[in-house]
């Protein structure tokens, strides 16, 4: 059964007892192996000096708990280790990505979350990256799911952004494409950047082309706007900037009646009235990489 949403819950004196017990294995682990203090209430900042036994004990004890609280502190801890390229060997030798794996399907928002920024740091390698793919269709699952520009979405979407920036994996995510474009026109800025650090990655692959194209994003052109903030204008245009290019390479257009009126396709691929008058506007922007990204569009 799911424990109670966020907010909600309430502990008694032995789930607190627990927990503190918990959190206290967990601070010794640290205390054994790290040789720097942090300031209060952070992870001490030589993180990277725990070695692998107490990164075991640490994944056995993930393992061992239901608790909540232990869970979220024990994949903080792996969290941070994992920012260390020394560590993110260890923690897969010792099958530590198939466990933190195993927490997506937690009830618990916060334990969700502090799984995706575990397998984010984690996804930095490589070779994790083989391993951690099996998980995108699941994370994928809790991005739609999650509460609207919640932790837990962002955690998603940054895990994604790492997972896309080959094209090995972008297969996996052609389902959740109406999803992110959702994000694009409902989000906020820090939403809405995110999910263009993921779309940009699968626009630059030729062969997600079609399927980004035939997406229906209504208020697309919203993004194209001289008044936007600057982070989601270029990223915006580096996205219509690969469409465009892989348009022009392929031979995606023959079959136009697959498109509706109101998909990528005809917003911004197809001559579009109102996205050339978008982009006159945009060559007479201050900013200078602004002003590349639409003459490449314009040029292409």
């Amino acid at each position: 059964m799911c424990s109670p949403p966020e907010g909600e819950a309430r502990l008694g004196a032995g789930a607190a007892a627990q927990a503190a017990l918990g959190t206290r294995a967990i601070s010794a682990l640290y205390q054994q192996n790290c040789t720097a203090s942090s300031p209060e209430n952070s992870p001490p900042v030589a993180a990277h000096t725990m070695d692998a036994d107490a990164l075991q004990k640490l994944i056995h004890l993930l393992q061992a708990t239901d608790d909540p609280l232990i869970q979220e502190q024990a994949l903080i801890t792996l969290s941070n280790s994992a920012a260390f390229s020394v560590n993110q060997d260890i923690i897969c030798n010792l099958d530590g990505l198939s466990v933190i794996g195993g927490m997506l399907s937690d009830c618990v928002p916060k334990v969700k979350e502090k799984a995706l920024n575990a397998l984010n740091n984690l996804s930095m390698n490589i070779k994790n990256q083989e391993e951690i793919q099996v998980y995108i269709t699941q994370v994928c699952r809790n991005i739609e799911s999650a509460p609207q520009n919640s932790d837990l979405q962002l955690a998603g979407l940054r895990l994604l952004t790492n997972m896309s920036v080959t094209s090995d994996y972008h297969h996996k995510m052609i389902n959740s494409i109406p999803c992110f474009l959702h994000l694009l026109s409902e989000g906020t800025e820090r939403t809405q950047i995110q999910v263009l650090k993921v779309l940009v990655n699968l626009s630059a692959n030729p062969a997600m082309t079609r399927h980004l194209l035939r997406a229906q994003v209504p208020s697309i052109l919203l993004l194209f706007d001289t008044c936007i903030n600057r982070d989601i204008l270029l990223r915006a245009l580096a996205f219509a900037a690969n469409l465009k290019k892989n348009m022009n390479n392929e031979d995606v257009t023959m079959i136009q009646d697959q498109y509706s009126e109101d998909s990528i396709f005809f917003t911004l691929c197809s001559d579009s009235p109102q996205f050339a008058w978008k982009l006159a506007s945009l060559l007479h922007h201050p900013d200078r990489e602004v002003k590349e990204q639409v003459v490449r569009i314009l040029t292409q």
